[in-house]
């Protein structure tokens, strides 16, 4: 199963930002929670802290909030598949269903075997036919914006779903060197 770093000690003093970058699931698990960061009357700024934004959503315990944080943290842990274990799936008789979730511009440059792009004709053509049994891996660049959809779909009963951990950037870097890695001009 994969692992992601162990996280850094949290406080109210972190900010949103900081937030947000140790902790890639916590907008998903502060808005389901909570109601905090969904829309506009209940976002928050990069720059204030945990405790702001705690202090302004009804005055809610701080520790409270942290211990969802790191809980809805470990959770995700359990949704990453490990470049390596993705390497060894996808040279089995069935493999997992690959959906990248990059623009096209990035898929026809390079992809991973099998792969198919991700597009809401694609994802109704699952929900309508795909066994929820089934293996489905969704892939990005970095590992970055996975985490969501993959929570979707295990919301949506395909339990088998997994985000890969670093994206194709780190799956080329430690399971597959002959995949290209490239850069992207806005990161």
């Amino acid at each position: 199963m994969a692992e992601l770093a162990e996280p850094p000690s949290i406080d109210g003093s972190i900010t949103m930002a900081e937030v947000l970058a140790t902790f890639p699931g916590a907008k998903r698990a502060l808005f389901a929670e909570y109601h905090i960061g969904g829309c506009q009357s209940c976002s928050y700024d990069n720059e204030e802290t945990l405790a702001q934004v705690c202090e302004r959503n009804e005055d809610l315990p701080v520790d409270e909030v942290i211990q969802h944080i790191l809980a809805a943290h470990e959770n995700d842990k359990k949704i990453l598949i490990e470049p390596t274990d993705l390497a060894d799936l996808l040279k089995e008789d069935l493999p997992p269903r690959l959906l990248d979730l990059r623009t096209r511009e990035e898929y026809e440059a390079v992809a991973l075997t099998g792969a198919e792009l991700f597009s809401n004709e694609l994802l109704q053509e699952i929900f309508g036919s795909e066994n929820k049994e089934r293996a489905i891996v969704l892939y990005d660049h970095t590992g970055d914006k996975v985490l969501d959809p993959a929570a979707y779909l295990i919301g949506h009963g395909f339990k088998n779903t997994r985000a890969l951990r670093g994206g194709i950037d780190v799956y080329a870097q430690e399971a597959d060197s002959s995949v290209p890695r490239y850069k992207l001009e806005f990161e």
